[in-house]
């Protein structure tokens, strides 16, 4: 079974696509990073380095499952042929840990796209020539904002995921914070993209943040101030991640697709 967190009436559960190498050195990608930021970084999540001391990532969506149906919360690299194949591992796993975990891609009714990366949206739509959505009943959710700004994020997804949605009714736009039917709540957390979004999981005084590529590194959580080279706005990126990591609860638990633990407790 994939790993799984347990809040009041929510499993969230970790789904594995793959792991594979960062495409450029770690160094260029936070150039403002200290020796011993990165020493401290090392000691927190060591599964990030490999041994030519090169970052390694894993690639990874969750699933939210309560009584009122299951939220997936990004979408992976992909198949082979997916818009990810240029740097990313794939094919990705993500329809094995889904069933490794008991989901049927049909019965998600929800898909929160963080954002338009081709490492979070692989499994969106498949097919090639004959895209369909992957998950046939679940309504896709972006923010507006994020679509707006695809041109310059990645233009070739408008007709790979954004046209084939749209032609089966499934893509919902979303305008900052949205609550969703199971209780979860969608929030706007721009910076990596304009449209950036992170999904909130409560339960009393527990709470879990999906965060997609608010948090790629342990070094932002340990220097939330760090700007990442990837970002298209540094300084918002940066005020999102202080929100999150700010945010009161007797526990945080940190959900991310990209180091190691798929579960950091706050």
């Amino acid at each position: 079974m994939p790993p799984s967190l347990q809040i009041g009436p929510y499993t969230v559960t970790a789904l594995t696509d793959g792991e594979g190498p960062f495409f450029s050195p770690r160094s260029q990608a936070f150039p403002e990073a200290t020796d011993a930021q990165w020493a401290a970084a090392d000691r927190f999540d060591p599964g990030a380095l490999d041994a030519e001391g090169g970052w390694r990532l894993q690639f990874r969506a969750y699933a939210v499952r309560s009584e009122r149906g299951v939220t997936l919360v990004d979408a992976g690299i992909g198949p082979a042929d997916s818009p990810a194949a240029s740097w990313a591992p794939v094919p990705g796993a993500l329809p094995a840990s889904m069933a490794a975990a008991g989901i049927d891609p049909a019965e998600v009714d929800t898909v929160v796209l963080t954002h338009l990366h081709t490492d979070h949206v692989g499994w969106a739509v498949v097919g090639g020539e004959q895209a369909r959505p992957f998950f046939p009943n679940a309504a896709y959710l972006l923010q507006q904002a994020e679509l707006d700004a695809i041109e310059e994020i990645n233009p070739h997804l408008r007709s790979s995921v954004i046209a084939p949605l749209r032609a089966t009714g499934q893509l919902r736009l979303l305008d900052g914070d949205t609550p969703l039917g199971g209780g979860e709540r969608v929030v706007a957390t721009p910076g990596h993209t304009p449209g950036h979004q992170s999904v909130l999981v409560a339960s009393g005084r527990e709470l879990v943040a999906v965060t997609g590529d608010l948090l790629v590194h342990a070094i932002q959580v340990l220097h939330p101030e760090l700007a990442y080279a990837h970002e298209m706005d540094a300084g918002q990126a940066r005020g999102s991640r202080e929100q999150v990591l700010r945010m009161g609860a007797d526990t945080l638990y940190l959900a991310t697709p990209h180091l190691t633990d798929p579960f950091i407790a706050r």
